[in-house]
């Protein structure tokens, strides 16, 4: 049973530490907000690889299916809703302090603005089914073992980001507002052009 639990924690690392556009938001957050708000960011994400994976190693086929017929709008919603997020953030003056993010409704956007950019991404589904079936992450028996394998993705999602957040949090304390700004508006340029390039890959296949 411990291995399962080591198997979706690896497997939730290994998506989790894929190179995306919610790594620049975590950072910029994390710089900008304050550690809460970068943590925050990142367990959003972790609750969504923790559904995902649900979906994937509870062999939910009708709602796997659904997710990756419906690749293409999401991936379009997903990618828009980026290009707008990235070119906000490249605009607007990069704040040097938490105070303002520290609020209840700062920390609840920081929380739900990455559940919904991450759920409108299909790809991760996808990984984790493949990477399911070829680790061999059987369901079959009872409910204990996908269970499992779901408590270990969450663990290791939400320990890759603790990781990343920590690390940011640290470099934060060293570098000046000006640097700060600098980073910022490099991780909304960066944000706008994945964006960009999500909604050209969903009318490219």
């Amino acid at each position: 049973m411990s291995s399962l639990l080591l198997r979706g924690f690896v497997l939730g690392l290994a998506v989790a530490a894929s190179p995306g556009p919610i790594f620049f938001l975590c950072v910029r957050r994390t710089l900008v907000g304050g550690r809460l708000a970068g943590l925050l960011s990142g367990f959003g994400v972790a609750t969504v690889d923790g559904f995902y994976a649900a979906i994937a190693t509870f062999g939910v086929a009708a709602l796997t299916t659904a997710f990756v017929a419906g690749r293409r709008p999401l991936a379009v919603v997903g990618g828009a809703v980026l290009v707008g997020l990235g070119v906000r953030i490249v605009l607007e003056r990069a704040r040097t302090e938490s105070t303002s993010a520290a609020t209840g409704r700062g920390l609840a956007w920081a929380y739900l603005s990455t559940v919904g950019l991450t759920i409108t991404n299909p790809a991760t589904i996808i990984s984790f089914a493949a990477l399911a079936a070829t680790l061999g992450l059987g369901t079959s028996g009872s409910l204990v073992r996908p269970a499992l394998v779901v408590a270990g993705v969450l663990l290791g999602s939400a320990a890759w980001w603790g990781i990343l957040v920590l690390a940011a949090s640290l470099l934060r304390a060293r570098l000046t507002p000006r640097v700060v700004r600098g980073i910022s508006t490099g991780s909304g340029l960066a944000i706008a052009l994945l964006g960009i390039l999500a909604v050209l890959s969903a009318f490219s296949g």
